[in-house]
């Protein structure tokens, strides 16, 4: 699922205007911190007063509840990581900006797991500027037990609708190193901003056909780039990467096990899995040649962890029983991560378009501070308001109300907000 990079030009000119002032207020903020205090947007769907996450709602009679006595071979064994959730955001710095409030609605409950891709459009811009990913960093940084979650494309122009004989192309001159130093020099960029230990999720979806680094054109050509593309960035000194093979779930363009590089250079097994396609149960995405339940048995077969990525909502709308089963799926898989896309149509908190399957997913979170087993019923807590309030100690800059409109709020300046 493309990251929304793409953008619509009818408000460059205004675009643009604001992006001068907002980035003179980062530019003199970037060390100190900033932060957006969103006055209105993202609405968070209107919760009841304190959420409970009832058994009613959580695990009704016709689906058992996970089993706890019995672990999966996925899960942590003791001394490994417990599963950490977090949101995709936004990729940029609004990203960052966004976790502590989209926390403040789940009560306090904390993201672990920040995610964010890479821009496709040119090489340099896979290469990572420094720019982009020091936001990152730095949240990341801020507590030892966080995760980055770096989608990196394998292509550039990844989502300008390339040819299938243009893709086996530069699938081959991938595969022939071609393209080694670009990678290079992205890892030395992690590694340089103390991110070693970043989890790069890499060529994602490529079983589809949306992307340049796409798969399917030439499997024997893609495993051999992804092996040369992990190979590389394993040689820079200090890296400790992890790298995840995240294919989107079912069939799709090819099955997704034939673009498996093996497990010597695959060190988690994700899967991309939204509400689709229409009409679709969750028992058949359960049960659907490779879908969830082969994702699962893959990774146990290979020893590997799982993560999803990206999961959410789409063609079947407000779905609230998807919203359900996917978390107590994910409850009783344990995997390393979990990030919920979340813009419309997919999302609980920026798109308002979802209010059952926000109030679900807001009930089932709220104020949790063991992630591995969450209360069925949450400890009472005061009602956050549906706009959370600007970051204490956050002094706004009045940039006009054009600006705050294209921003989603006024910029402000703190200097212990992350």
């Amino acid at each position: 699922m493309a990251p929304q990079h793409k953008r619509a030009g009818v408000r460059r000119l205004a675009l643009g205007a604001a992006a001068v002032a907002a980035s003179a207020a980062l530019a003199s903020g970037l060390a100190a911190g900033v932060g957006v205090a969103r006055a209105a947007d993202p609405r968070a769907p209107a919760p009841s007063p304190t959420p409970v996450a009832t058994p009613s709602a959580l695990t009704p009679p016709a689906v058992p509840a996970p089993s706890a006595p019995s672990a999966p071979a996925t899960t942590p064994a003791v001394g490994e990581e417990v599963p950490a959730f977090g949101v995709f955001l936004k990729s940029d710095s609004r990203g960052v900006a966004r976790m502590p409030l989209f926390s403040h609605w789940l009560g306090g409950t904390e993201l672990r797991a920040g995610h964010t891709y890479l821009p496709g459009h040119r090489w340099r811009d896979i290469e990572g500027s420094a720019d982009f990913l020091k936001v990152w960093a730095h949240w990341r940084n801020k507590k030892p037990d966080r995760m980055l979650v770096l989608n990196v494309p394998m292509q550039e122009r990844n989502e300008e609708g390339v040819s299938d004989s243009e893709v086996r192309r530069l699938l081959r001159q991938g595969a022939a190193g071609e393209f080694d130093h670009h990678f290079r020099v992205l890892a030395e960029r992690l590694v340089e901003l103390k991110v070693p230990d970043t989890i790069v999720v890499l060529g994602w979806e490529m079983n589809g056909t949306t992307y340049t680094h796409r798969c399917g054109p030439d499997p024997e050509a893609w495993k051999k780039y992804w092996n040369r593309i992990v190979t590389t960035m394993r040689s820079v000194p200090g890296q400790k990467f992890r790298f995840d093979f995240t294919p989107s779930r079912g069939v799709d363009a090819v099955p997704w096990t034939k673009c498996y590089p093996g497990d010597d250079t695959v060190d988690i097994i994700g899967m991309d899995s939204y509400d689709q396609p229409a009409g679709m149960s969750f028992d058949q995405q359960v049960k659907e040649p490779y879908g969830l339940q082969h994702h699962v048995d893959f990774a146990k077969a290979h020893g590997k962890p799982i993560s999803y990525p990206e999961w959410g909502l789409f063609r079947n709308g407000d779905n609230a029983e998807y919203m359900r089963r996917m978390l107590a799926w994910m409850e009783e898989h344990k995997p390393l991560y979990n990030t919920l896309t979340d813009y419309c149509p997919h999302g609980v908190w920026q798109c308002g378009a979802n209010p059952r399957s926000s109030h679900l997913y807001r009930s089932a979170l709220f104020g949790r501070t063991d992630q591995a087993t969450p209360p069925l019923t949450p400890t009472p807590k005061p009602t956050p308001p549906s706009t959370p309030p600007p970051p204490a100690d956050c002094t706004p800059l009045d940039l006009g109300s054009w600006v705050e409109e294209w921003l989603g709020g006024k910029l402000c300046l703190r200097f212990d907000w992350w």
